[in-house]
């Protein structure tokens, strides 16, 4: 077993600082924090994306469609499906991508 505590890590950098908690064959777990006025524009990854809102509040954008989300709001985002999101007080967000890494990721597929 391991175990993490998802509100005390710190990342004093924010988006600049993500941590890597888990990454194998399977699946990456990253916590990100952002810091207030912080985003990470608009991106995609080869795998499927669940992003869940641990602290604070973001705004997410896949598209058209824009949505706020606060602690508990859980995303999916698809492979390759662009999105962005941003936080203007400060969040704190974990982000799981599986399978790890997803086809056509620029590392190849035995890189973690």
């Amino acid at each position: 077993m391991q175990r993490w505590d998802l509100l005390d890590l710190e990342a004093p950098d924010g988006t600049r600082d993500p941590i890597v908690l888990h990454s194998d064959d399977g699946a990456r777990a990253v916590l990100v924090v952002l810091q207030p006025g912080q985003s990470l524009g608009e991106h995609e990854v080869k795998e499927n994306a669940w992003l869940t809102v641990l602290d604070g509040e973001v705004e997410l954008t896949a598209g058209s469609k824009t949505e706020t989300g606060g602690p508990g709001t859980m995303v999916r985002f698809d492979a390759s499906e662009r999105h962005s999101l941003r936080s203007d007080g400060g969040a704190r967000v974990l982000l799981l991508l599986a399978p790890w890494p997803g086809e056509g990721h620029y590392r190849g597929s035995g890189s973690r």
